[in-house]
């Protein structure tokens, strides 16, 4: 389930997998993760590296070459040629400055210049993916100075000119509509900055830094506006923080102000009483070290009180309520998934497992099985079997004909047999091929379906056509006494904690009960929370595997790309990841989107990029019992 996407790209997988591989065979290192992040940069502590977003929007042959070069730069640059106690070194000199930022990208900028031309040297191939990066990267810095220069951005537009000058093709740029301040100060910084094309070393970069920052911090009393670039190597403060230490949230500076709260806690308990909050008119800029938890622990009164005071309501705070007291009496007195939860929910203790991928150490199946069937269950799903019986008939029959024909359908041309009618081929061949053989009635067919249903909140107005469509799955393979098995998958966003995600099959129709069952027990899925699709696709394939059956199928119901806690956009590539092991052991995948009006691009193309050529777009809900029932029969044909 995703209501809301605030960055609306999608994920390549063939390209993500392919950028994976090419970080590992670079970097000689097979458990370098890769990863899309602002800035590229390698951090040795997450064995991580990572491609700029710069390149998503771009054409195919630039993004491509800019991820590649990206990639180049740091698995092969920065980690043999870059000194990182000269970069840790250089950080420390810049901190003192009012120009951080710009020392920052200048440091980048020239070092990677520096060990671009060692990488070529390295790998000659190269070559050509680094003329589109520069090519990309002029332009687009060209376009920045303007914009830079609009916007009265100095040392933005100086840090443009800068990366110009260095990537030009003739000694003397023009820079025409530059602002005559910047130009000025560039022409005194040349002799420096040509200096980056003799450099051997870091050292020698960090000094030609050195000089150009301390030269501009009289000029320029404000720092860069724009991050162009990031440190080579992962630094903490330059990307958001998700961890939190127990220092960080205790006070290691005095107090702004040493005024302290009149009287003791203990001695006035009335319920009127005022506590101090935060001062909002402290401006950011006279805060240091300062994070938004810190932003109370520094300013305020001092006082002895453990907690508890009052503060002013924020929006944020009913949805946080809603949240934090979500547990409560389950539906219907039934109690059977909170124990099952309760269960396994212990195995957090033994500590998480990649078993199922990166990306669901901490996912957690649990199991919930139907519960009684009522008189209003069985009467809807009458229902359903009345509006899916012509479908269901024409299907069936066409199954079961074709199946005659070939029990009764004899062998021809064979080499030994009972001997045919048509003797012409004894006179023109030289082994003649005129004998056959009837067939003997063959077993029923040796196929087994599984039937993943995505029981997202977005489900909420097309469950109802889902079942219709499941329906008639179900009545179609009971007829063909097929086994199979449909069931429901969700994760509770709810009860997810940090290190533990319940994700919940609701197994409403077995394996084992599937030819027997009514069926009524689909009418129970209903639309719940999440869906981390990789997991359970994943799980479910485990379940496959060990079914006797020569022909394994497993279809998708989905609405959407995955969506789960700390999913997102990977949550496409490890879904992906899940679809080709499952075909990798013998199974069929085929995804089916569910869409609720016009099908967008951007569902087709995370179709595509998980399932490849095997899934189905169905525009509106109330046309899946006749979109499936062409596919339905493919399937089955093909195992006859």
């Amino acid at each position: 389930m995703k209501f809301i996407l605030f960055n609306d790209s999608k994920v390549d997988t063939n390209l993500f997998l392919q950028l994976q591989d090419l970080a590992g065979v670079l970097a000689e290192n097979e458990e370098l993760e890769f990863d899309y992040h602002f800035g590229h940069y390698i951090d040795q502590a997450k064995n991580r590296i990572t491609a700029s977003h710069f390149w998503d929007n771009r054409n195919n042959l630039e993004m491509v070459a800019g991820y590649k070069t990206d990639l180049i730069l740091r698995a092969i640059g920065t980690r043999k040629y870059t000194n990182e106690d000269v970069l840790n070194n250089y950080k420390k000199l810049m901190e003192p400055t009012h120009l951080k930022k710009f020392a920052q990208q200048l440091f980048t900028l020239f070092e990677d210049i520096r060990i671009e031309e060692l990488c070529k040297k390295e790998r000659p191939g190269t070559e050509k993916l680094f003329t589109i990066r520069r090519e990309t990267l002029k332009k687009y810095y060209r376009s920045q100075a303007l914009t830079n220069k609009t916007m009265s951005y100095f040392i933005d537009e100086l840090f443009c000119l800068i990366f110009l000058t260095v990537e030009a093709t003739t000694f003397h740029e023009n820079f025409q509509e530059a602002n005559e301040k910047q130009c000025q100060l560039l022409d005194v910084l040349k002799p420096t900055i040509y200096e980056v094309f003799e450099a051997s070393s870091t050292s020698d970069i960090a000094r030609i830094c050195e000089t150009i920052v301390f030269r501009l911090t009289s000029d320029y009393e404000r720092d860069s506006m724009n991050e162009y670039f990031v440190y080579p190597f992962y630094e903490q403060n330059n990307i958001l923080k998700k961890e939190t230490s127990f220092d960080d949230l205790t006070r290691n500076e005095e107090l702004k102000n040493d005024d302290e709260a009149a009287g003791d806690q203990q001695d006035n308990d009335s319920s009127e009483q005022s506590f101090s909050t935060w001062h909002r008119e402290i401006e950011a800029d006279e805060q240091t070290n300062q994070t938004f938890l810190q932003f109370e622990l520094e300013s305020g009164t001092k006082t002895n009180m453990l907690g508890d005071g009052a503060r002013e309501s924020e929006d944020g705070d009913q949805a946080m309520a809603s949240i934090q007291g979500a547990s409560g009496k389950s539906k219907e007195k039934d109690y059977s998934s909170l124990e099952a939860l309760q269960e396994t929910e212990s195995k957090e203790q033994a500590g998480a497992s990649s078993k199922y991928g990166e990306e669901n150490k901490y996912a957690i199946g649990v199991d919930k099985h139907v519960t009684t069937l009522t008189m209003d269950e069985i009467s809807t799903y009458q229902s359903f079997v009345e509006e899916i019986d012509g479908y269901r008939r024409k299907l069936a029959s066409t199954i079961e004909k074709t199946l005659e024909h070939k029990k009764t359908n004899p062998k021809r041309d064979l080499l030994y047999g009972r001997l045919s009618k048509k003797l012409l081929p004894i006179t023109f061949e030289a082994v003649p091929r005129v004998f056959y053989k009837k067939n003997s009635p063959s077993s029923d067919i040796d196929a087994v379906f599984t039937l993943l249903v995505d029981c997202s909140a977005s489900m909420h107005n097309k469950m109802t056509e889902t079942k219709k469509g499941i329906t008639l799955f179900h009545e179609v393979l009971k007829k063909l006494r097929i086994p199979h098995e449909i069931i429901g998958f969700w994760e509770d966003a709810n009860e997810v904690k940090k290190g533990f995600q319940p994700n919940y099959f609701h197994r409403v129709i077995s394996y084992e009960q599937s030819i027997h069952s009514i069926g009524a027990e689909i009418v129970q899925l209903q639309p719940e929370e999440d869906n981390r699709d990789g997991f359970s696709i994943r799980v479910v394939t485990e379940e496959l595997i060990r079914h006797p059956e020569k022909h394994k199928f497993l279809l998708v119901f989905s609405d959407g790309e995955p969506a789960a806690d700390s999913y997102d956009q990977n949550g496409i590539v490890d879904t992906h990841e899940a679809v080709l092991h499952a075909r990798k052991q013998g199974i069929d995948v085929i995804g089916m989107f569910l869409a609720d009006g016009d099908i967008e691009e951007t569902d087709e193309k995370t179709m595509r990029n998980i399932y490849g050529k095997e899934h189905v777009l169905i525009p509106s809900v109330d046309k899946l019992p006749e979109q499936f029932a062409p596919l339905l029969k493919k399937l089955i044909l093909k195992s006859l």
